[in-house]
C-alpha cells in the first residue's frame, strides 16, 4: 500500500475536504452579497448582520458539539452536522429577504458549530502526536483554499446563472461529502479495514469515549487559550466577511477584479496555514519545548500580523493594501497549526470539548467583528478603519500567548 494512501492519510484528506467545504459554505455569502444586497435593498450594517448571523449558534455549539463528539464519536456527529449545514445552504439560496436570509445563516451556524471540535477529536485518535501541528495546519489550509476559491467560483456562477444558484452548487458538494464520510470513516482506527499493524503502532493509544468532563477545571485551564483565539478570530472574520467588499468598493473595482484580489489575500492564508503547521512540529521536534513550538510561535506571528497592517493606515494604494492584507493574513494563519494543536497538548482525553472551548473565542469574534466592521464603514466611510481593531487585538494576543501553557497537561483530578 502506498504511504500516501494509508488509512490515516485518507482520514486526514477527508477532513481537509470537510474544512474546504465548510468554509466555502461560510464565505460564499460575502461574494454573493453583491447580488442579494441589491435585490433586498440592504445597508452595510444589515449585510454585516447577515455575515454574523451564522456565528450565534456556531458559538453556542462549539462546546456542546465538542462534548457530543467526545461522548458519541466524530463519525455520527459529522454526519448529522453535514446534513444540517447542506440543507441550510439550500435555504440560503431560497431566501426571499433579510429575515429568511438570517434564518438560513443561523441554521448554517448550527450545522457547522461542532465540525472543527469533532474533527479535532478524530485527529486525537488518528494523528500521531508529532504530526498534530501539521494535521491542523493542512486542514485549516484547506479551509483557506475554500476562502480563496469562493470569490472567483461564486462570481462565475453568479454571472452565468445568478446568486441563488451559487448556493445550490455548494449544497450539492456538501451532501456528497456526507455520503463519503459515512462510507469511509471509523471511530476506532483499529477497526478500519485498511489499517495496518505498522501504521496502528504510530497512532495514539485507544481510549474509551464518554468519560465525564470536569467542566469547571477545564474551562479555567482553557480560558487563556480561548482569549488568544478570540484575538485571532477578530481578524479572521473581519477578513472573511469584508475583504471581497473592500476591494469592490474601496477601490471601485468590478466584481471579477475584486474577486481576484480577494482570492490573492486568501491564498496567502493557505500558505500560512500549511507552513505554520510544519514549523510548529519542527520546532517541537528540535527543541522538545511546547512553549517554544506553540507560545513563542503564536506571539511572533501575531506581532507580524500587526506590523503588516500598519502601512494601510497611511496610504490608500491598491497594491500596498493588497500586500498588507496578504501579509497580515499569512502571518495570522501561521498561528493556526500551533493553536489547534494546543487543546490536544493540554487535554488529549477531552480534545473535542477543549477545542470547542477554544474555538468559542473565534465564534464570539465572528458575531461582533463583521457587524462592528460594517457599522464603522457606514458611520465613517472608511474601509481601513476596521483594521485598527485587528491591530489592537493582535497586540493583546501577543501579551497573553505565554499564559496558555501547553507544556502543562490537564489532569481531571487536579
Amino acid at each position: 500500500m502506498s504511504k500516501f494512501f494509508r488509512a490515516s492519510n485518507v482520514v486526514l484528506l477527508l477532513l481537509c475536504a470537510m474544512y474546504f467545504i465548510t468554509y466555502l459554505d461560510r464565505v460564499n455569502v460575502s461574494t454573493a452579497a453583491a447580488g442579494f444586497s441589491k435585490e433586498f435593498g440592504l445597508s452595510k450594517t444589515q449585510i454585516g448582520l447577515v455575515f454574523s448571523a451564522f456565528a450565534y449558534p456556531y458559538l453556542v455549539f462549539q462546546i456542546i458539539g465538542g462534548w457530543i463528539s467526545d461522548r458519541f464519536g466524530s463519525r455520527r456527529t459529522l454526519i448529522v452536522c453535514g446534513l444540517i449545514w447542506a440543507a441550510a445552504t439550500v435555504l440560503t439560496g431560497l431566501a426571499g429577504g433579510l429575515a429568511s436570509m438570517l434564518v438560513a445563516r443561523v441554521l448554517l451556524g448550527l450545522g457547522e458549530g461542532a465540525t472543527f471540535p469533532a474533527a479535532t477529536s478524530a485527529m486525537s485518535r488518528w494523528v500521531a502526536a508529532e504530526r498534530r501541528g501539521f494535521a491542523q495546519g493542512i486542514t485549516h489550509a484547506a479551509s483557506r483554499v475554500g476562502n480563496a476559491v469562493a470569490p472567483a467560483a461564486i462570481v462565475a456562477i453568479m454571472v452565468s446563472y445568478g446568486w441563488r444558484e451559487s448556493f445550490y452548487v455548494c449544497a450539492a458538494i456538501s451532501f456528497a461529502w456526507v455520503l463519503l464520510w459515512a462510507w469511509t470513516f471509523t471511530e476506532n482506527p483499529a477497526q478500519h479495514p485498511r489499517i495496518t499493524a505498522a501504521e496502528l503502532s504510530t497512532l495514539p493509544a485507544a481510549r474509551k469515549p464518554g468519560a465525564p468532563v470536569p467542566w469547571g477545571p477545564l474551562f479555567k485551564r482553557m480560558a487563556p487559550v480561548t482569549i488568544v483565539y478570540f484575538c485571532y478570530g477578530w481578524t479572521l472574520w473581519l477578513f472573511l466577511s469584508w475583504i471581497p467588499q473592500y476591494f469592490l468598493h474601496s477601490y471601485n473595482l468590478n466584481l471579477t477584479k475584486s474577486a481576484l484580489f480577494a482570492s490573492t489575500v486568501f491564498f496567502a492564508g493557505v500558505i500560512g496555514d500549511t507552513l505554520g503547521g510544519i514549523v510548529t512540529d519542527r520546532l517541537y521536534t528540535r527543541t522538545a519545548s511546547l512553549v517554544k513550538a506553540r507560545c513563542w510561535m503564536v506571539a511572533t506571528c501575531m506581532a507580524m500580523t500587526l506590523l503588516s497592517l500598519i502601512p494601510m493606515m497611511f496610504t490608500h494604494d491598491l497594491y500596498v493594501s493588497l500586500a498588507c492584507l496578504a501579509s497580515g493574513f499569512f502571518f495570522a494563519e501561521m498561528t493556526i497549526g500551533p493553536m489547534w494543536a494546543i487543546p490536544m497538548d493540554i487535554a488529549p482525553a477531552f480534545s473535542g470539548t477543549a477545542s470547542g472551548m477554544m474555538n468559542s473565542g473565534s465564534a464570539l469574534a465572528a458575531i461582533i467583528s463583521p457587524v462592528v466592521g460594517g457599522w464603522l464603514i457606514d458611520r465613517f466611510g472608511s474601509w481601513e478603519l476596521p483594521f485598527i481593531g485587528s491591530m489592537v487585538l493582535m497586540a493583546i494576543g501577543v501579551a497573553l500567548a505565554f499564559r496558555m501553557r501547553p507544556d502543562v497537561k490537564f489532569e481531571a483530578g487536579a
